[in-house]
């Protein structure tokens, strides 16, 4: 409906009823039940066009509210040049009905974006035991959906407010004279932009993902949240280490689980130099076997230094994820310890000390003190 056929609508309503009032507000109400009846059809077709259980079904039933409103409004706005209302005012209500249009395009636009992500997050369960691929999805999906968002909406309020013919002349003015003003601009809003694009590169290469155990500032520990600008890891302790993206881009990190979740596990243990490591290999194997944590890949057993005093043994374990392979290394370390203590004592740590002879005149009988004192 374009102003010419509004204002002919308009025309013939009142030359029926002969009431200037009536005629529009039977305009208004019949372009509000054309839109209505437009949106329930478009609505109608497009549900038998796509599959029920489908991800675009999902998101057409989640924006039929908001697109029905905007239809509504649109109507409104169409309508509006044939009521015989002052023109300021006129003028003013259709900008502030375009406003919503485009506000409740971008709404519907943002309802579809996080209903895909949920969907396509759902079909990918991260709680499996090979996880990697649902990693890789979830870090996208964030990371793309948190992106779009953002678009979305500066999207939406530049069309809002480039409606406003004010702002518009504005807009156009700025432009003419951008040339120390976007220089301003962009050095503001470079750590933004630097972030937003560190996004898009992790998304697309993926140094990290949800879930990855990275050791990042010394502190190891989980990839709980990637959003647009920052990444939270949750430390081992709960607590939690906020990093920016731009810093996975530009500073080296360890990630312990790029190409799978299964992780290796590392104890060490200090002992004396008569611990008996052919038996601690055998016992690691024999505790290895009996433990139900363990994915029966990697068990191994080395002497990895020697000191002064003590030598530093190592042992490998491999574990189906991070958090397993922390509570692996906490038994084994316990029960070889356990052991160590009943079977082979003289294995634990000892601190050695050369003890002088006592002095002539310091005879067998005498005193503590006087041998002190001597």
């Amino acid at each position: 409906m374009n102003d010419d056929l509004a204002i002919d609508t308009y025309a013939r309503l009142r030359s029926i009823t002969g009431n200037g009032e009536l005629s529009i507000l039977l305009l208004l109400a019949g372009a509000v039940a054309i839109a209505v009846a437009l949106h329930a059809v478009a609505m109608f077709v497009l549900r038998r066009l796509i599959k029920r259980d489908s991800i675009a079904s999902s998101i057409l039933k989640r924006i039929s509210g908001p697109t029905r409103l905007a239809m509504v409004l649109l109507a409104l706005v169409l309508a509006l040049p044939a009521a015989e209302f002052n023109a300021e005012f006129a003028e003013a209500t259709r900008q502030v009905l375009k406003v919503g249009v485009v506000v409740l395009l971008g709404w519907s636009a943002a309802i579809a974006i996080n209903a895909t992500a949920r969907r396509v997050a759902r079909r990918h369960d991260i709680g499996v035991e090979d996880n990697l691929t649902a990693r890789r999805i979830h870090t996208q999906i964030n990371i793309l959906r948190r992106t779009s968002l953002v678009g979305v909406f500066l999207l939406t309020l530049g069309t809002s407010l480039m409606i406003f013919p004010a702002v518009r002349s504005f807009g156009v003015s700025l432009f003419a004279s951008a040339g120390v003003a976007g220089l301003v601009l962009g050095f503001a809003a470079r750590p933004i932009l630097t972030n937003l694009i560190a996004g898009m590169q992790i998304a697309l290469t993926q140094p990290i993902r949800i879930d990855d155990v990275l050791i990042v500032e010394g502190e190891w520990g989980w990839v709980e949240e990637i959003t647009t600008t920052y990444v939270v890891i949750r430390i081992w302790d709960q607590r939690r280490l906020i990093v920016p993206l731009s810093r996975f881009i530009e500073q080296p990190f360890e990630n312990w689980t790029r190409e799978s979740a299964a992780i290796l596990g590392v104890v060490l243990w200090h002992l004396d130099y008569r611990a008996p490591i052919a038996e601690m290999r055998t016992k690691l194997e024999e505790l290895l076997y009996a433990n139900k944590l363990w994915d029966g890949k990697v068990s191994n057993l080395q002497v990895v230094e020697s000191g002064v005093s003590t030598i530093t043994v190592r042992a490998l374990m491999s574990a189906r994820n991070s958090p397993t392979a922390w509570d692996l290394r906490c038994e084994i370390r316990e029960q070889m310890l356990e052991w160590l203590r009943a079977e082979h004592p003289e294995a634990l740590p000892r601190i050695r000390a050369l003890m002088d002879e006592p002095r002539p005149g310091a005879g067998r009988g005498a005193a503590l003190e006087d041998v002190l004192s001597s």
